[in-house]
């Protein structure tokens, strides 16, 4: 399968080559094109986008990057269009991703969101976006399934928390 995989930060970068290398060991045919780091490059693919280019932070930094980020939403779209992976992962990264997946939704594009945006702790209200543009949420905290399944009535897969695991190993 191709995979396109979008992490702009840091922590996903971690999170998303992990996933890269599970991925690979259950499906001998996978491709990854995707927008992380190094560690993601390490398992092999095509890194599109490195995260330190997407990294801003705080409400003026933002505005006055306001046209990069909104280039960026536009290449990524592009990107996807001409790969045309068999599905979407988004790693966490919520105001970047979030538009990439009623975007990708729309087309048709398989979406699948790992490491869900924190909604029960601000801006609830997104879960009627999450319900309509994501497939599949793989949630790493006990509480947000229950929160999903329970208050919003929305399947999702509880996965674990990466680096619990890690560090039990």
């Amino acid at each position: 399968m191709k995979y396109y995989i979008i992490a702009g930060e840091a922590s996903g970068d971690l999170h998303a080559a992990n996933l890269m290398k599970e991925l690979k060991e259950v499906d001998a045919t996978a491709e990854f094109r995707f927008w992380g780091g190094e560690l993601m490059e390490a398992q092999g693919g095509t890194l599109v986008k490195h995260y330190r280019e997407l990294a801003f932070m705080g409400f003026l930094e933002v505005i006055l990057n306001l046209s990069t980020i909104l280039k960026n939403i536009k290449f990524c779209k592009k990107d996807i269009e001409n790969y045309k992976p068999d599905v979407l992962i988004l790693i966490d990264y919520p105001g970047f991703n979030m538009r990439i997946a009623k975007w990708a939704k729309s087309l048709g594009y398989k979406t699948h969101y790992y490491i869900s945006p924190q909604i029960w702790a601000w801006k609830e209200n997104r879960i009627k976006e999450i319900k309509r543009d994501v497939d599949a949420m793989y949630v790493i905290l006990p509480f947000e399934k229950e929160f999903y399944e329970k208050k919003h009535n929305f399947p999702v897969h509880f996965v674990g928390h990466p680096l619990i695991d890690a560090i039990a190993d």
